[in-house]
């Protein structure tokens, strides 16, 4: 499974060249050199050409081509239009006609309704087909960010959100789909700074959504630049219940059986278990306390239930597991205490209903 943007772009390339050469794009004497050609991506970017899931995380219900002519059309309107500016002309070569501004809000309005929906992928399709025809439309782009962020396709939303920000700086929510995007790639600073950003857009001290966004991502980035200087402290990795520093987790993965991949008996994906909020905060709460990860790593069912899992012995009750009233108060505090708090508890920013 491809967890960097690198790594699915690599994919979008092998989608693309593979379709190429069986679509009738390339003479079919290329097929080999093609093929040849993938494996060296896929193996170069440790990717599986052949995964149709990691496929579509990584383009969606498009392909590299696609993609393409979207950029190729905002960069020549934006070409057009600096060129209008320069010459003094009024109107761009590529201004799009009012039937084609309705066919666009047509596109634009079925992209709301999918979005209300919960069909993401169907909403970005929509937004994209919008975006085809004005490319420089501020509004489709913060939309599909919006599109992509519910989809957790962060990336992809955060791209969207900055070029909308850069075609129109007043229109807020894009710097509020920016600074969602932002916080959920772990940009805390760079989420306050949209959020700030977009207050200032708004004006009169901003709304009560893009305020709780500020203080949220604010209040994160201290969070995170207090446990660097704690790490540094400590030398950057004592062992758990070593003081205040970060504990090792090196002896957690061998308890859980080892390093590694999602195979049978083996180590769960750590990278795509982590994308999981809840997961990760528990993580946090876990590595933030010395205390509690020196008791989970002597509580003798959990030691028994890690040797059961990592010898191929299938996943524990975990409902049985949670009778202990140790474990359970254990995974209370990994927990938090409760739910979590992100710059969606109280600012909406995701926007989900478009525009």
């Amino acid at each position: 499974m491809a967890t960097t943007s690198k790594q699915r772009l690599a994919l979008a390339i092998c989608d693309f060249l593979a379709k190429s050469a069986s679509d009738g794009t390339l003479p079919a004497d290329d097929k080999d050199s093609i093929d040849v050609a993938i494996q060296c991506i896929a193996d170069s970017f440790k990717v599986d050409p052949n995964d149709k899931k990691a496929i579509e995380d990584a383009v969606g219900n498009q392909n590299l081509a696609q993609i393409y002519g979207v950029y190729e059309k905002l960069k020549k309107g934006t070409a057009s239009s600096s060129s209008s500016v320069g010459s003094n002309s009024t109107t761009s070569a590529s201004e799009p006609t009012e039937e084609q501004k309705k066919e666009a809000d047509a596109l634009k309005s079925r992209g709301n309704a999918a979005m209300a929906n919960k069909d993401y992928a169907a909403a970005v399709d929509l937004y994209t087909q919008a975006l085809a025809i004005t490319p420089n439309n501020a509004v489709f782009l913060s939309n599909r960010a919006a599109a992509h962020s519910a989809a957790r396709n962060h990336e992809l939303a955060r791209a969207d959100a900055e070029t909308a920000t850069t075609l129109d700086p007043a229109y807020t929510k894009a710097w509020s789909r920016l600074g969602l995007a932002r916080f959920a790639l772990g940009d805390a600073k760079g989420a306050a700074e949209a959020y700030q950003k977009g207050i200032d857009a708004e004006g009169n001290g901003g709304s009560d959504a893009m305020r709780k966004g500020l203080e949220t991502a604010k209040r994160r980035a201290e969070e995170l630049e207090a446990e660097g200087a704690a790490a540094a402290r400590s030398g950057g990795g004592a062992g758990a219940g070593a003081g205040a520093g970060m504990p090792d987790l090196s002896s957690l993965a061998s308890m859980l059986g080892g390093g590694g991949g999602g195979g049978a008996g083996g180590m769960p994906d750590f990278s795509q278990i982590m994308n999981n909020p809840m997961f990760a905060s528990m993580a946090q709460n876990l590595m933030s306390n010395p205390e509690l990860m020196g008791n989970l790593m002597n509580n003798p069912r959990l030691r028994d239930m890690a040797e059961q899992f990592g010898s191929g012995g299938g996943v524990p009750d975990i409902g049985s597991l949670m009778q202990d009233p140790n474990i359970a108060e254990m995974a209370r505090s990994m927990m938090g205490g409760g739910g979590g708090s992100g710059p969606n508890s109280g600012a909406g920013q995701g926007g989900q209903g478009g525009q």
